[in-house]
């Protein structure tokens, strides 16, 4: 196939088409015979269906072998598509603004660099800023709003574990019995609220607003109140420093940089993911001995020994892989810290009695009833 110019100038379409043509206005496709003279003609039948001035013309995306030109005076989706490469050539000649549209090589490299600074900064932020803010915001939220949070943490729970409060009356009494002593030991009041989880994952975790857990595999695995007394002290520090709010804000704000990296920009995943992290990760190695230490002095102040629960923490750590217990997957190891509350033990003197008797213990383990773990 060739093309033919006439006495006039214009670029006629032999047998076979030469120029397709979109006006932006519909999607007919018109076969269109092509005038180059001081603008840019385009006509099909003998009629002019538009003028371009060169000045106007872009170059818009297309496959190889296809010239695909839109004009900045015409239609956003009007296109001029042509697949004849003298032709293609002789336009191209013409348009001296064809690529302005384009980014060149130093607007790619521009739009490179600029996109791996804002990743970088979006790292070193969620390294180092989301934390920082997570400590100054923290001691900033109302207990109203933290309770609130908690909620939606605590509705998380339920999905995560599908589990149920277990309420059988007895073990229920001494379950109380065991949180009132280690709450009014502690500091705290009513608004602590506790339960046992019917599940037979090994765990124990405090949510925003004051809300702790105990699941029924870890009371299984103990074989003395003090265990489970030490294991709730600890949550309890958590409640105190406020160690799940200072997580929530920052494994929220942490999801929603990551999401902005991946398209989420309305941070629509942040809180749930936040919530469900809670209750799957550990806390940091300084929230971790915080919590330890606050444990330790609660127990001593109710005359009761702290290694109990380092023994329950490598008891569990021994035959489940630390999987699925937050306070005994996170830092330091569980045997420094056995350690370290055996040490503690050593210097004060363990006058208190019992925290529940025979039977309530027993009450206690069976809380959930049987076949629940």
């Amino acid at each position: 196939m060739t093309l033919e110019d006439d006495a006039t100038g214009a670029v006629r379409p032999s047998q076979e088409a030469t120029a397709i043509y979109f006006d932006g206005t519909s999607s007919r496709r018109h076969i269109v015979a092509l005038r180059l003279g001081e603008t840019l003609e385009i006509g099909e039948d003998g009629a002019t269906l538009a003028r371009w001035s060169y000045a106007d013309i872009r170059r818009a995306d297309s496959p190889s072998g296809i010239l695909r030109l839109s004009c900045l005076a015409a239609p956003s989706l009007a296109r001029l598509e042509v697949r004849d490469a003298r032709l293609a050539a002789d336009l191209v000649a013409r348009c001296f603004h064809l690529e302005d549209n384009l980014p060149n090589r130093k607007g790619v490299a521009a739009i490179v660099g600029w996109s791996l600074a804002a990743a970088v900064s979006i790292v070193l932020v969620v390294l180092f800023g989301v934390p920082r803010a997570a400590e100054r915001l923290t001691p900033l939220m109302p207990d109203s709003f933290e309770r609130r949070l908690g909620d939606v943490a605590d509705a998380q729970v339920k999905v995560i574990f599908d589990a149920k409060h277990c309420s059988n009356a007895a073990g229920q009494v001494a379950f109380e019995k065991l949180v009132g002593a280690l709450r009014r030991s502690a500091g705290l009041d009513n608004a602590v609220q506790s339960a046992v989880l019917a599940t037979s994952v090994p765990n124990a975790f405090a949510l925003p607003g004051g809300k702790v857990y105990l699941f029924n595999g870890l009371l299984a695995k103990a074989e003395n109140p003090d265990e489970i007394a030490g294991v709730l002290a600890h949550e309890l520090g958590h409640v105190r420093h406020r160690d799940s709010m200072r997580e929530l804000i920052h494994n929220g704000g942490t999801s929603f940089l990551i999401g902005l990296l991946f398209g989420d920009i309305t941070g629509s995943g942040a809180l749930i993911f936040a919530s469900r992290t809670l209750v799957t990760s550990s806390y940091s190695r300084d929230a971790e001995t915080n919590a330890d230490s606050f444990a330790i002095e609660t127990m001593h102040r109710l005359g009761r020994p702290a290694k109990p629960m380092g023994e329950l923490m490598l008891r569990v750590t021994g035959k489940e892989g630390g999987k699925g217990l937050s306070l005994v997957s996170s830092h330091p190891l569980t045997e420094d810290r056995l350690a370290r509350m055996g040490n503690a033990d050593g210097g004060s003197a363990i006058t208190g009695a019992p925290l529940l008797s025979a039977a309530e213990w027993q009450a206690l383990k069976g809380i959930c009833g049987a076949g629940k773990v």
